[in-house]
């Protein structure tokens, strides 16, 4: 077998090295922070995970895939990796949420209930929802622990054999002329027949030839304690929720996991502002706090008490907020993926499956032309 260089050991580099690793490649994998690290979008404890799909119908059968491959990795941890709760896709009946999670289980024939708002406060009393607003219902949703699964890939991966470098940035990448890849960082230079580079927010840097229209956003996440404690948001009581107003913005949210930070964890969906991801504002602002606790005060009200943490991380989004994942279209033995968009991490088991069959034998089985990134037609130059 021959020699890849992964560059990003996060959500989607971890994984994609765990496969390459396990078939036998020699993997080589550059990380520029320690594993499973909280400075770019594979932290938070929880990350949410579900099949009927709002976003579009064809990630379902990747999202089937998905869980099939975290249910595999969770036999070689002794972390829990995938909790299933599940889940609440909650709005007005015409909402994107609703109306595209019910298109999906509907084209899928997934298992799904439909709930008016008095099944909703019945089954779920925290939820303050108004007479006009209805949720799709998945028993099969629930959420991931990021830390734990990227910790379970990289330890895998290491397992089958994976040199794996931390605290060691990539400062440049370039084609050989024998067709590999020659990798710089402070260290050193390494070079191997193929790369995958999954760089989460410092894609727009290490993919700056290709001229992509990509935007990093700071995102706020929320731990607050209940009013009144933690029972009615206990895992087996509350589901993980994505819940979009009349306005077209969302919040979402998890059970209570236990364990540090403590509390109950709530976010909105897509309410970043641009930032540099090596000048990341960390602190959170008392405006931040304020118009969250607004939400919570109309939306979940026992939610809204003390607030025992907070934390950022950064969202990587393309214009239709669809993946990139394909071979470089000048450097065919490099695989790129900046996959994220604020929803990816969920498919970061299957994405290592496809990465590494696209830098093995150059094509997949998986479908993946909804991620090409030809559709920007940046790329002509």
């Amino acid at each position: 077998m021959g020699d890849v260089i992964v560059i990003g050991l996060g959500g989607m580099g971890s994984a994609a090295a765990y496969h390459l690793a396990r078939r036998g490649w020699q993997v080589i994998g550059l990380e520029r922070f320690t594993p499973a690290h909280n400075r770019g979008s594979s932290h938070g404890r929880s990350r949410i995970i579900r099949q009927a799909y709002f976003e579009d119908p064809a990630y379902v059968p990747l999202l089937l895939r998905a869980y099939e491959l975290w249910q595999d990795l969770q036999r070689t941890s002794s972390e829990p990796l995938l909790t299933i709760t599940g889940g609440l896709m909650i709005g007005r009946a015409e909402s994107g949420v609703v109306r595209g999670a019910l298109r999906s289980a509907q084209m899928h024939h997934l298992p799904h209930e439909l709930l008016d708002a008095a099944d909703i406060r019945r089954r779920f009393p925290p939820f303050n929802v108004g007479d006009d607003e209805v949720a799709l219902y998945e028993a099969r949703a629930g959420f991931l622990d990021p830390e734990a699964t990227v910790r379970a890939h990289l330890d895998q991966a290491a397992r089958h054999g994976a040199d794996l470098h931390f605290d060691e940035p990539v400062t440049a990448w370039e084609s050989t002329p024998g067709g590999g890849v020659r990798v710089t960082t402070p260290a050193g230079v390494y070079e191997a027949e193929r790369a995958v580079i999954a760089p989460g927010a410092w894609a727009p840097r290490l993919l700056a030839d290709l001229s992509l229209p990509l935007t990093v956003e700071r995102q706020v996440l929320y731990w607050f304690e209940p009013v009144g404690g933690r029972e009615p948001f206990s895992i087996g009581r509350f589901p993980i929720y994505i819940w979009e107003d009349a306005r077209g913005d969302a919040l979402y949210g998890f059970p209570a996991q236990g364990g540090p930070p403590g509390g109950v964890k709530v976010a909105f969906f897509y309410r970043g502002h641009p930032t540099d991801p090596d000048r990341v504002d960390r602190s959170v602002h008392p405006e931040e706090i304020a118009e969250m606790r607004t939400a919570l005060a109309q939306r979940i009200p026992a939610l809204n008490g003390p607030l025992v943490a907070t934390d950022t991380c950064l969202y990587t989004l393309t214009p239709d907020h669809h993946f990139i994942i394909a071979p470089h279209p000048r450097a065919p033995q490099v695989i790129i993926a900046s996959p994220c968009s604020g929803h990816g991490y969920k498919f970061a088991s299957v994405i290592g499956e496809i990465l590494a069959d696209l830098a093995i034998d150059g094509s997949t089985s998986h479908s993946i032309a909804l991620f090409d990134p030809a559709r920007f037609r940046a790329t002509d130059a």
